[in-house]
């Protein structure tokens, strides 16, 4: 296809305007003569770990930038269970400079709730203006006492807290739902309890205070209905759960650590009512939680794997074809929960920001081809359709694939 790109436009909401060259749909790149493309706004990922500082033989922010552009993403949060942990201005400002320097689409850290995330002491949240939010993600914060004082600081700064929502007492030493397949195969279960009952906690904490307040990585049934509950009842919350409790659950479980993430996939019943808080707007947004391992530590099976898969590479096109192509959820829902949604609410902006898909082609998921320096994916080996072909990110290519050529 000699010439500029013709084919459709996705357009935003009025919440901001999408710029194209030249105001329109004209790209100009060559592609395959047969290939019919699709632009979108650029995908937003409110919760992304990049691992640096501290942890860059996982991942770095060249490395999780690049993976993000190929996924078209062009604007992420990065998670502060980093070292040193950004709970101070002097402590972000490390990873403010290595972003400045290596990022290749918009990185917004997140500050810390609690100094190093230890849920002892706040964090220095006043001086930390460059944190788009705060949250100890990884942890959840322990004491109510302290989530409350977090949620009353952050709301005399006009900043959201988000919160992993876990009770540590309830753990017990568990690593994957506590439900069929931990029982017939011996292994130590995680309750749902540990997420709602936290969740439940501080929907009643943000009703109290007036706090922004934002639900990471839900996973159950109980906490879609809390969270339907306190919306109902005015709480200014939003929530997100990620691609694979939506498609998957305990039955697509494998004795293989690239199952195995926090929380962990849970029963049928909780992603059924995971996919109807989606289409009721309970759920406000989808987030990958992109957690690299080095492939040592994803090595040990479901006991012994480090917890966390990647997932920026693969987001798109497991929706696609799992939810959209169905006809389970439209692509315009879809736009609103990995475009609109997350940049209303984080205040992210959207400019000249935009990737181009061919829908219609399939691929085979493998690993060993992500620009993520992790690997360990659920989805390995399924076909999947949508192809990202270019990536734009204020005006700059980021990302393009072999078969494209630009002009």
């Amino acid at each position: 296809m000699e010439g500029v790109f013709k084919g459709t436009v996705f357009m935003p909401d009025p919440y901001s305007r999408f710029c194209l060259p030249s105001g329109g749909a004209n790209i100009p790149f060559s592609g395959r003569p047969d290939g019919e493309y699709i632009v979108f706004p650029g995908f937003c990922d409110v919760h992304v770990h990049f691992r640096e500082p501290g942890y860059s033989y996982k991942e770095t922010i060249a490395t999780g930038t690049a993976a993000a552009a190929h996924g078209g993403y062009t604007a992420v949060c990065t998670m502060p269970n980093l070292s040193p942990v950004p709970d101070s201005a002097a402590a972000l400002a490390v990873q403010e400079e290595i972003i400045r320097r290596d990022a290749c689409v918009h990185v917004y850290p997140y500050g810390a709730i609690t100094a190093g995330e230890k849920g002892e002491v706040l964090a220095d949240m006043a001086a930390m203006t460059g944190a788009i939010a705060f949250s100890d993600d990884g942890r959840g914060v322990q004491s109510e006492d302290m989530m409350r004082a977090a949620m009353v600081k952050a709301k005399s700064l006009g900043k959201i807290i988000a919160a992993h929502c876990e009770v540590n007492s309830l753990l017990r030493g568990g690593y994957i739902h506590d439900g069929i397949y931990a029982a017939a195969h011996g292994h130590r279960g995680i309750c749902s309890e540990s997420e709602w009952r936290e969740v439940e906690r501080d929907l009643a904490l943000a009703k109290e205070t007036g706090c922004a307040f934002h639900v990471c990585h839900i996973s159950t049934k109980e906490s879609v209905g809390l969270i339907r509950k306190a919306k109902a009842e005015g709480v200014d919350v939003t929530c997100e759960t990620g691609p694979h409790y939506l498609i998957l659950d305990e039955n697509d479980l494998e004795e293989d650590g690239r199952f195995k993430m926090n929380p962990p996939l849970r029963s049928k019943e909780d992603r059924e009512a995971l996919l109807e808080g989606l289409m009721d707007g309970t759920i406000d947004m989808i987030a990958t939680d992109h957690a690299p391992h080095s492939r040592e530590e994803k090595s040990r099976g479901l006991a012994g794997s480090a917890m966390g898969v990647v997932g920026l590479e693969t987001a798109f096109p497991v929706l696609y074809t799992y939810l959209v192509k169905p006809g389970v959820l439209s692509l315009e829902r879809l736009m609103e929960l990995l475009v609109y949604s997350p940049r209303r609410r984080f205040s992210i902006p959207l400019g000249e920001d935009y990737s181009v898909w061919e829908l219609g082609k399939s691929f085979t998921v493998d690993p060993e081809k992500f620009l993520s320096k992790g690997r360990a994916t659920p989805f390995a080996g399924r076909e999947l359709y949508g192809v990202c072909q270019l990536t734009v990110c204020g005006g700059r290519v980021v990302y393009k694939s072999e078969e494209v050529h630009l002009r």
